[in-house]
């Protein structure tokens, strides 16, 4: 089965260190069924309605992750279920978060996502904001919010030089900011980077998920 080879050969290279967040989006659910049923129980979702549709109809034992950009209005149909939302860019965001969080008797595991990209279309906080932010101590009055790391997207490019420059920076950041901002959080242990056309460079250097689709399923066929 081409599912279970692909799945099987990232498994075999990966470190131990490293998640396989398998990527969803598009994808039927009887093919997310098949690769249940060899034993991956960790998928990712770009929208939220996608997400929780499939949530309805598959096992409920999968961890789901949200990966792709979050508008507030829309916490709440996710909260009560999600295990990690990977692209928190602002307090507004994360204030959401925590008061879905409260309703639904959950503490809501978050990465926030860094700009590490020159292209305008990828989301995510400048270093000097994500700096702001944590030494605000907003964060510190969220409950229902536990901030698990980083999460970021390299520039889609073919110059892999610039792409390790900038999972560097982000590695980077991580260290420091586990350094200066959580050193007594043990939880705070996650940096989420590289998909399928770069994810050997991120764990290189330092990632600890990865977040594959095209190299599980194939190319994506957009209706």
């Amino acid at each position: 089965m081409e599912i279970r080879g692909a799945l099987n050969k990232l498994k075999l290279e990966l470190p131990q260190r490293v998640k396989l967040i398998v990527v969803t989006k598009t994808q039927p659910v009887n093919i997310i069924q098949e690769a249940y049923n060899e034993g991956h129980k960790v998928f990712g979702e770009n929208k939220v309605q996608e997400l929780v549709s499939k949530y309805e109809v598959l096992p409920k034992d999968i961890e789901w992750h949200l990966i792709g950009h979050l508008q507030s209005n829309k916490v709440k149909y996710i909260a009560p279920f999600v295990n990690l939302i990977h692209g928190v860019d602002s307090i507004k965001l994360l204030r959401a978060i925590d008061s879905e969080g409260k309703k639904t008797d959950r503490i809501i595991n978050c990465l926030i996502q860094v700009k590490i990209a020159s292209e305008d279309t990828k989301f995510g906080m400048s270093e000097s904001d994500l700096r702001y932010l944590l030494n605000s101590g907003s964060i510190n009055e969220l409950d229902n919010v536990s901030v698990r790391g980083l999460m970021g997207m390299a520039t889609y490019t073919g110059d892999n030089n610039i792409i390790r420059a900038e999972f560097k920076k982000l590695y980077d950041i991580f260290k420091s900011v586990k350094e200066n901002n959580f050193k007594n959080s043990p939880n705070f242990n996650q940096l989420s980077m590289g998909m399928s056309g770069d994810y050997k460079i991120a764990v290189e250097e330092g990632s600890t998920m990865i977040r594959i689709g095209s190299l599980i399923f194939g190319e994506r066929i957009y209706n």
